[in-house]
């Protein structure tokens, strides 16, 4: 859609630098090129540390990002990658699986920029993931950056469980508060 713009928050400011994990799918892989280089460049920009792995697949990018989040020391996670429809219904399953595993994680306050390209053909992936067109990378960086800010914010403050303990209860019948029934 030429000609349409969009607003993007500003990144982040962070007092110690955050470590993200980009978790790439390299199906087809200068898509996948491109969406790594956007994506460090924007973490590089806010100071972030980034490692890269690969994965088989976009199916395996949500599961190797639950491992990550369950046994190393990352802030936040970037999901990369490129599914195009194809003639079967595959493309749906991938999608629609990736997609809900990402999300199930993110509900869970694990911080996940979600750049997983879901495209009708190739030429659509091209411009979504150069970083000098729409540069979806570079977004999924950035909103997995916004997540660690927020994570960051809230990470000493309780709620609670929802009530209070009594100071002290009385018994029905009991007069004197010595709870003797």
């Amino acid at each position: 859609m030429a000609g349409i713009s969009h607003y993007t928050l500003d990144l982040p400011k962070f007092d110690s630098a955050p470590r993200l994990l980009i978790v790439v799918a390299p199906y087809y892989k200068d898509i996948a090129d491109n969406l790594i280089a956007g994506a460090k460049a924007v973490a590089e920009e806010a100071g972030a540390y980034v490692d890269v792995i690969e994965v088989p697949g976009a199916l395996e990018v949500p599961t190797a990002i639950a491992m990550a989040a369950r046994m190393a020391d990352y802030d936040g996670f970037v999901a990369l990658g490129c599914v195009i429809r194809g003639e079967t219904t595959h493309y749906e399953t991938v999608c629609n699986d990736s997609s809900r595993g990402l999300t199930l994680m993110g509900l869970e306050g694990i911080c996940i920029g979600n750049g997983i390209l879901t495209v009708e053909n190739y030429e659509q992936a091209a411009v979504r993931a150069d970083p000098a067109d729409q540069n979806k990378g570079g977004g999924a960086a950035a909103a997995a950056l916004h997540l660690i800010s927020l994570s960051r914010k809230w990470a000493r403050r309780t709620k609670g469980i929802g009530f209070k303990p009594a100071e002290s209860f009385r018994i029905a019948g009991d007069t004197d508060g010595s709870n003797n029934a």
